[in-house]
């Protein structure tokens, strides 16, 4: 059985509030470590039947990054679930909920700097 391993490394200011998130992959084609402002893994727990979450981002994360961030994420999370399901109309209504989202976002964003 080949094993990969994947690292991440997370740089804590005084606060304990993530400053930088550094990541590499055994057998990646990237020598060096990636950087990265955001992060989301998740785990399933077969026996508890649950889903465990790490959640970071970086205090340089923009509210635009996060957004795109987010709506990346729920499309892949769509294409995910469609590859191993495949329940197609149910990732139609996976993607329209994350395009839903991020109109609203960018609706919100225009309306905010409106009023600046």
């Amino acid at each position: 059985m080949h094993t990969s391993t994947i690292t991440i490394d997370v740089h804590l200011d005084e606060n304990k509030v993530p400053q930088k998130i550094n990541w590499n992959a055994a057998g990646s084609t990237a020598e060096e470590s990636q950087l990265a402002k955001a992060m989301m893994v998740s785990f399933w727990d077969g026996v508890d039947k649950s889903a465990l979450r790490i959640d970071l981002w970086t205090k340089d994360m923009m509210v635009d990054e996060m957004a795109d961030f987010f709506y990346q994420t729920m499309m892949g999370m769509a294409d995910s679930y469609d590859r191993a399901t495949h329940q197609h109309e149910i990732v139609e209504d996976m993607k329209k909920f994350a395009k839903d989202f991020y109109q609203k976002f960018r609706a919100t964003q225009l309306k905010e700097n409106k009023l600046s």
